[in-house]
This record gives structure tokens, sequence and C-alpha cells, in this order.
């Protein structure tokens, strides 16, 4: 035992008298980790003429303005997955319409479910967010309540971003339409109930999915949202009021037209081609009165974003790079 201490102690004191030859070498210095720009999204509302209008909001306060303008039977949801990959440069508004997403939706009897209505309401809303000039993103009901903006305030729109929304005869030639321009010509409650299938769970999958090369990119949260907002007390007849109004904006097809034949604003067409509410057919009439916009006809369906991000942000991106200033 002696001896095992006597062993132990002189094998210490050699390691204490010669450290270096038992040190861990120390660690190689590394590169700082790349930092990574993750924009914030705020949610917010204002009243306008006494409506609470939900709206989402990004980016730099004094970038050049996009204003996204949804469709049905959705929300600003619809861009939720774009505004992140806008939001590093440009300031990007997605507002919901009175009667969607997360606004006020007044009774029908008390409010009125127009496109000339809710265009007011959404001039309404950027001009109380000091947005004096931007370009729209269109897509279904948010390009008759898009043009009717550029129709009030023509020197306002700085560029057009068109994702199947029409402005021509052509784009309504599809037989889904047939019972709406039915109930169009005669308002009959008959002629109303037959329109309830249209904001039925199967109707609202339908448009998400119909189309659509890889149904797997598809979110199943999209159409359990949309219609979870579709069954809301008296929402029905909300939709119902939209969908008999859509109508009105046929008459104004020539003054949309004439805008975009004296105007010219830059312009870039993403369409989704399998789309059976508005199919390729109304995508290229835009060509005879803005020659030079930009035309991707894309294999996807109606809510193309779903299906097409990863498409459709760099087109996006690169048009806007090259043509929106300040």
């Amino acid at each position: 035992m002696k001896q095992l201490l006597i062993r132990g102690a002189l094998a210490a004191a050699t390691i204490a008298a010669a450290p270096a030859a038992f040190a861990f070498p120390e660690a190689a210095p590394q590169p700082p980790a790349p930092s990574i720009s993750v924009p914030v999204i705020h949610y917010r509302t204002v009243t306008v003429d006494g409506v609470k209008v939900f709206y989402r909001e990004a980016g730099p306060a004094d970038g050049p303005v996009v204003l996204l303008l949804h469709g049905f039977p959705t929300s600003s949801h619809m861009f939720r997955n774009l505004i992140p990959l806008l939001a590093g440069k440009y300031r990007v508004i997605a507002p919901d319409y009175p009667g969607y997403g997360q606004s006020d939706a007044p009774d029908h009897t008390k409010f009125a479910y127009t496109f000339a209505n809710q265009a007011d309401i959404v001039d309404k809303l950027v001009t109380q967010l000091g947005a004096k000039r931007y370009t729209m993103y269109v897509m279904d009901y948010g390009a008759p309540i898009g043009y009717r903006l550029a129709l009030k305030h023509p020197e306002r729109v700085s560029g057009l971003i068109v994702q199947n929304g029409n402005a021509y005869d052509e784009g309504l030639q599809s037989p889904f339409w047939d019972p709406i321009k039915v109930y169009w010509r005669d308002r009959s409650q008959k002629n109303r109930d037959a329109l309830n299938n249209l904001v039925t769970f199967d109707i609202t999958r339908f448009q998400y999915t119909d189309g659509m090369g890889d149904v797997s990119r598809i979110s199943p949260d999209n159409w359990v949202h949309d219609q979870a907002l579709l069954d809301r007390p008296g929402n029905r007849d909300v939709q119902l009021d939209m969908l008999g109004d859509y109508g009105s904006n046929v008459p104004l097809y020539p003054q949309f037209q004439e805008f975009f034949r004296t105007r010219r604003p830059p312009t870039l067409i993403v369409w989704g081609k399998n789309d059976k509410i508005f199919p390729e057919e109304g995508a290229h009439p835009y060509l005879r009165d803005i020659p030079k916009a930009e035309i991707h006809i894309l294999d996807s369906g109606h809510f193309a974003l779903e299906d097409r991000l990863d498409m459709m942000a760099p087109l996006i991106r690169s048009f806007l790079d090259r043509n929106l200033t300040k």
C-alpha cells in the first residue's frame, strides 16, 4: 500500500511539472451564425363607417405599398405565406372585407354587401393608413374591388398583380356561373336558394383542391378555417348578397378596360389554368389592353398560392423589384 501511495504521488508530481503534455487543445474559433431576417406581421383593426375592419400589415412603414385583396370565400388568410416573402422590402397591407375573416360581419339587412360598398370600405381603410400609392394584388372578388378603387383613384395605382381575377366577358363563361347569372336576372327567393350549395363544405374544399397538381401541398386548414366563418349565423346571407351583386361589376368592365388602356400600369398576370370558376380564358384578354403585361399560366387551380407559391413568389418579387417605386 505504501508503494502504491508513493507511485501515485510521483505521477501527480510529474503531471503538475508538465501540464502542457496533458492539456486539451483549445477549440478552433467558430464563424458567427448567419443572421436570419424574420419579418414581423401585425394583426390590427380600424373602424371604418362604424365597422371594425381587420388587416394584416408587415414591412417597412416607408416602403412601397403592396395591397393584397382576397377572394371568395376566404380572407387575408390566403396571403399568410406570401406576406413574409414580400415584407423585407415592401409595406404589405392585406384587409378582410366586412363579412369575411376577422372583420365585423353586420347583419345583411343593416349593411350593404355590395362590391361598391366593399370598395369604399377598402378605400377608406387605406386612406386611414396613409397609403397614397399602391400596387394591387387582385384575386377573385379582389379584382372588381381593386378595379373600382382604380376608377376612383387611378393616380394611386402603381401596378397590378392579377391572379384569377376577371375583368372580361370571356372569363365568365364557365358553367359555374350559370345559376348565379339566373339570380342576377331574377332575385327571387327560389333563385337565391339555388345558390345555397356554394357556401357548403364540399364546395369550399373543392375550390382549394380542384385542378391542383399535388393536393398534398394544400393545407386542410384552409377549408376548415373558411367554412367555420361561412357557418357563422347570418353569414350565408352575406355571401348570397355578394354573389348576387357580382353582376353589378359586369357593366363596369368597359371602364376597367379603359383604365388598363389609358394608364397601362405595370402588370403581372399569374393564373391557375385549371380554375373552373375563373378559367384561363379570362387571363389572355388583358393583353389586348395592356400589351406589355407579363403573363404566366400555371398548372394550378383557383387558389394557386396554395399550390405554386414556390413559383409565384419569385415572379412577384422580381416584378415588384423591377417596377415598383415609392
